[in-house]
């Protein structure tokens, strides 16, 4: 009778860190942000300075500074609210050094700032609409945007105070 053949990796330790400084495949890197592999293709097209390395077959592999951007990228659209043309504005203003210290957590980018009272300049105004109704309008837009100042606000608490205990 033979000796069972040994396991590659100890049972403990079913899946193996990679090093801080190793390259990333395209699934480890959707992994680590937490989003699927095809908006981090999508990025790629919106964002020019995301270019992960592509190998043999386009494997793309994203180097350390890869993943530390697209946190921040992230962090500015899905954490902070910002679009793709807001994000994009971000990167050509403050550069891609800021975006990754956003993404690793070493400098914060305020939300995007919303008129209080904006102005139509669309032409949409609600022309022609029943002054009660304009009114019940503004009202409820009065209320989104007291909505939306309050989970700007969250968006700050420390993590302790999601915790009631």
């Amino acid at each position: 009778m033979s000796a069972p053949i040994a396991a590659a990796e100890p049972p403990d330790r079913a899946v193996q860190e990679k090093s801080a400084t190793a390259f990333r495949t395209i699934k480890e890197a959707a992994d680590e942000l937490d989003v699927p592999q095809h908006v981090l293709r999508f990025w790629e097209t919106r964002f020019a300075q995301v270019r992960p390395v592509k190998r043999a077959g386009g494997r793309r592999y994203y180097r350390p500074d890869d993943i530390d951007l697209l946190k921040g990228i992230r962090s500015l659209l899905h954490g902070q609210g910002y679009t793709i043309k807001g994000a994009q504005g971000i990167l050509r203003e403050k550069g891609v050094r800021f975006v990754q210290s956003v993404g690793r957590g070493e400098a914060v980018v305020a939300a995007p700032s919303v008129p209080e009272d904006p102005s139509v300049e669309d032409g949409a105004g609600g022309e022609g609409l029943p002054e009660e109704t304009r009114a019940l309008l503004e009202a409820v837009l009065q209320d989104l945007y007291a909505c939306r100042a309050i989970l700007a606000d969250l968006r700050h608490l420390p993590d302790s105070a999601d915790t009631v205990g």
